[in-house]
């Protein structure tokens, strides 16, 4: 069966919650066309008879039946309700059924729990909600169980943390699919981080650290993104922040969940991937414009990160000619 990439199903429960089942609507659901996000399809598909009750006792009617699974070329199990309790088989079947027939399936916070009933995570890698990690685990155990990152991609199933992971799921499925200017386009938009490392912690135990002025870190930040084609050092960034390099370390992992020289690499490497979808400039140029002394330097980051060369990602998401060294266009965040 032919599957359209941009029509997103999403597998809706009763008494699932209602934000993390409102997730991938909200990124794949609303029409930002305008600011260069792609143009998707939604399916809310019951997942059971209906009506169904989420959150608070709210009502909500899908209007779409477990056959518009057919077709779509991603299916999102944004989540379900209890650890204890296995989906309907109908379900299940059919998620099986579009997963065989080509579909990349996305499994959020305890959604994760509807995908390994259906046996798509078995001998796989795979996220989940801390908190419910250790009964997936322990029900599962055909199933690798990370509870530590925000997402896990093993090609063609997509697991995620709760809550806020699950959009950083999806922004990296767009990301991957329609390139890192579609992603940051829908980020923008909904006023998130166009790209966290799936790899960074779900949480963090200790208290984000109160800081004098309330802004050193953005401030340092700021200028870190603005001065990207620099040999920028961490002692750099702490000195502008007013910090010494030990407590701007600590206070940056506070705030940001990971460390100052992966965080700039990865900003390095995003503007890196604009730079491919946008110009024609040759990767010795863009690497030096995002602070690496040559391609040779910039290829194995780019690799491992993106987990393509810059040449071929550059294939895969490089615009019409017509569009070639054009930056996007400003947005107002009026709607989202």
């Amino acid at each position: 069966m032919s599957r359209d990439k941009a029509t997103v199903a999403v597998l809706m429960f009763d008494r699932a919650p209602m934000f993390e089942t409102s997730v991938p609507i909200s990124v794949f659901g609303v029409d930002r066309t305008s600011s260069g996000a792609p143009d998707f399809t939604l399916r809310p598909v019951a997942g059971e008879p209906g009506p169904l009750t989420t959150t608070g006792g709210v009502q909500v009617v899908p209007p779409y039946g477990l056959d518009a699974l057919d077709g779509a070329g991603i299916i999102v199990a944004p989540s379900w309700r209890n650890t204890a309790e296995r989906p309907p088989e109908p379900a299940l079947r059919a998620l099986r059924a579009a997963y065989e027939d080509g579909a990349l399936v996305i499994g959020q916070c305890m959604g994760a729990f509807v995908l390994a009933a259906a046996g798509l995570l078995d001998g796989r890698r795979a996220a989940t909600h801390w908190f419910h990690a250790p009964v997936l685990a322990a029900s599962y155990p055909l199933v690798t169980v990370d509870a530590d990152v925000l997402y896990c991609d093993d090609g063609d199933v997509i697991t995620s943390g709760g809550s806020a992971a699950g959009i950083d799921a999806c922004l990296h499925v767009v990301r991957r699919l329609w390139g890192a200017s579609a992603a940051t386009a829908i980020a923008r938009r909904m006023i998130v981080a166009p790209q966290r490392s799936g790899g960074q912690a779900q949480y963090i135990d200790h208290p984000i650290l109160e800081m004098p002025d309330g802004d050193q870190l953005a401030q340092a930040m700021t200028f870190a993104l603005e001065h990207l084609d620099e040999a920028l050092e961490v002692d750099v960034l702490a000195a502008r922040a007013h910090l010494s390099r030990r407590t701007f370390d600590r206070q940056f992992r506070a705030v940001v969940g990971i460390s100052p020289l992966q965080w700039l690499l990865h900003q390095r490497i995003l503007q890196a991937q604009r730079m491919l979808e946008q110009t024609d400039l040759p990767v010795d140029v863009i690497a030096r414009r995002v602070g690496f002394t040559a391609g040779v330097s910039l290829r194995p980051s780019f690799r491992r990160i993106v987990g393509v060369s810059p040449q071929d990602y550059r294939k895969t998401f490089r615009p019409r000619e017509v569009e070639l060294n054009r930056l996007p266009a400003a947005v107002t965040f009026g709607s989202c």
